[in-house]
């Protein structure tokens, strides 16, 4: 078992190019087949018709946060000079609060490499931006591709099945559906926090805290730490509006992530907190940023299986935090 638990693994790292495309469009499926249901059930539309519209509406969202991520990266650029001149600035001061002369140094010698560096360097950082951008959207396509196979299969529309497979896909469902809502709705306060306040790519950062929500208590973490420096480096940000930057989207985390998302959610799916950062931990080893989003839900679906058989029940009660 344990030899065949590390050639599982071995084999999902190598071939990741193909099975992190796969599995996205498993989940995505899952989330939109109730899309595709309302339409046939209330639009009387054919399966192939309502699977067109979803996936045009889908098509419409991506093309959307396209140019979205584009728009961004030209105002980043843009303002890549008045960051540098603020970033001298912030660690002057910080340098003078210092106490260097006790240490034998001057503030020449410690400003003199940090003003070395160069705008250039946010135009590599973009650059390098730019290309995982090109590799999502590269790898998007094979996920379209695998989503329009899987929804003309008619993946997520045996709701009457009340077998292993039936309980796995509503639960999958509702789980997805309602983690969406939630991630939604905070990506949404953040953004509009953010832009109240003035903060720079407003919009990206809602975005990030909507796909970072997916992650449980570190996504919330990064998404309310990654304005930080943008917050810090904006010429035009003062020190109240900069704090309530932080404490303002960091409250509206930790009130959805802890208060709300529970109650609506439930206990469900049970899985230890424990077990959920092991699986963090897992499967950002094995898929990277993708795994980390995809690691609750996968954990969810193997719990589910491990019920359904005698021989792997004890895994599924340790992954409860049944000991």
């Amino acid at each position: 078992m344990v030899l065949a638990t590390v050639a599982v693994g071995v084999a999902l790292y190598l071939l990741r190019p193909v099975m992190i495309p796969f599995v996205l469009a498993v989940f995505f499926a899952l989330a939109l087949s109730p899309l595709v249901d309302v339409q046939m059930r209330y639009l009387r539309a054919p399966r192939l018709v309502a699977v067109v519209g979803t996936l045009a509406i889908g098509l419409v969202v991506l093309g959307l946060l396209a140019t979205l991520m584009s728009t961004s990266l030209n105002q980043l650029a843009a303002n890549a000079s008045g960051y540098q001149r603020q970033l001298a600035q912030l660690m002057s001061r910080v340098v003078t609060a210092l106490p260097l002369e006790e240490l034998g140094w001057s503030e020449q010698e410690v400003l003199r490499p940090l003003s070395k560096v160069p705008v250039s360097a946010v135009g590599r950082m973009l650059m390098g931006t730019t290309n995982a951008i090109l590799d999502t959207l590269s790898q998007s396509v094979l996920v379209l591709i695998f989503i329009v196979y899987l929804l003309i299969g008619g993946a997520g529309s045996r709701a009457e099945d009340t077998g292993t497979w039936g309980m796995l896909e509503s639960r999958v469902k509702r789980y997805l559906v309602t983690q969406a809502v939630i991630s939604a709705a905070t990506g949404v306060l953040v953004w509009l926090v953010l832009e109240l306040l003035g903060v720079d790519l407003a919009m990206v950062f809602g975005l990030f805290a909507f796909l970072l929500n997916f992650i449980p208590t570190v996504g919330s973490i990064i998404a309310t730490l990654l304005p930080l420096p943008v917050v810090l480096f904006s010429p035009d940000m003062t020190a109240l509006s900069a704090a309530l930057a932080i404490a303002i989207p960091g409250s509206i985390q930790f009130t959805i992530g802890n208060i709300i998302a529970p109650k609506v959610m439930g206990d469900s799916f049970e899985i230890h907190p424990i077990a959920i950062l092991l699986a963090l931990i897992l499967w950002g080893m094995i898929w990277g940023i993708v795994g980390m989003l995809l690691a609750t839900p996968i954990t969810a679906v193997m719990k589910i299986l491990f019920e359904r058989l005698d021989g792997t029940r004890p895994l599924a009660n340790i992954l409860a935090g049944r000991l």
